[in-house]
């Protein structure tokens, strides 16, 4: 019984997603959760392996249960569930307790063919960065990097959208032996909100390692005026790392949202991410 899961988080205090061990992880946490509940090892498919210290709003992942396990799903104090799988996001919010640090905001038995890695056609991130302009709010210092300059959001968001599009982002993504770096930027855009802050939208069908925060960070180089809005296409198009600008903080760094097909067409789409995954390398990696 495959459970599709809507995940939220504080990554201030996890070491990643990922489960490793020795140390606390998103996964490891919520996987010891449900199998308090299930009676035995679990295992999770996430959408998107966030790095140390970024967050996420709605994170998805998906779990497989044999029969056992759901049966100890189904059967509640002697008595089947009316909803097993839409309650088990209660009971493992009971097991994590009242003030966690990670909640699961929704269970749902998943649509057959249904993956919550490979299903995925594109991820939004968010980032927030707040300049000299609005200080520094103790309110908001877990999810938002603070710069100490005064920043030209117009220039900022000009230069965000000349990197849309289909590209070999190399230059903007820490390199993984034998993966790629080519994806599709399908929006990047910024603009301060109501209290003033810079807020970046970022999307794209998948990202590699640090991409997000070396984007953010370019950007952000062109609002001080060390960079020009032409300079952060040159440095795509050289394709090589480079120490023109700094990659920014995870803390700023958000998981908003996690985009899939019509339910006929998610089978579909897994079988085309794994293509191509087998043919270019792992390519869904920590933004």
């Amino acid at each position: 019984m495959r459970i599709r899961l809507d995940i939220a988080y504080d990554g201030t205090h996890f070491r990643g997603w990922a489960k490793q061990p020795g140390l606390r992880t998103v996964q490891g946490v919520l996987e010891a959760a449900l199998a308090r509940i299930v009676g035995s090892d679990v295992q999770f498919v996430v959408a998107g392996r966030t790095d140390a210290g970024v967050h996420a709003s709605d994170q998805v992942a998906h779990v497989d249960l044999d029969e056992e396990q759901w049966s100890r799903v189904t059967a509640r104090h002697g008595r089947a569930a009316d909803d097993p799988a839409g309650s088990l996001a209660h009971r493992i919010r009971g097991v994590l307790g009242q003030y966690p640090d990670v909640t699961v905001t929704r269970t749902t038995l998943a649509p057959e063919g249904f993956d919550a890695r490979f299903s995925a056609v594109w991820r939004r991130y968010r980032y927030r960065l707040a300049d000299t302009t609005v200080g520094y709010d103790p309110m908001r210092r877990n999810d938002t990097t603070t710069i100490r300059a005064a920043l030209d959001a117009d220039a900022m968001d000009a230069a965000a959208r000349t990197l849309i599009g289909l590209h070999d982002f190399a230059a903007y993504c820490k390199p993984r032996e034998e993966a790629t770096t080519i994806r599709t930027l399908l929006d990047y855009r910024w603009a301060r909100d109501a209290e003033g802050v810079l807020v970046a939208d970022v999307k794209a069908d998948a990202f590699c390692h640090s991409m997000v925060r070396a984007l953010v960070g370019a950007c952000a180089a062109v609002g001080e005026g060390k960079l020009s809005v032409d300079d952060v296409v040159r440095l795509r198009d050289e394709l090589t790392r480079t120490s023109a600008f700094k990659v920014l903080p995870a803390r700023g760094l958000t998981l908003a949202e996690v985009g899939y097909p019509a339910d006929e067409l998610l089978a579909a789409r897994a079988e085309q991410t794994r293509a191509r995954r087998d043919r270019d390398g792992d390519d869904a990696e920590d933004a």
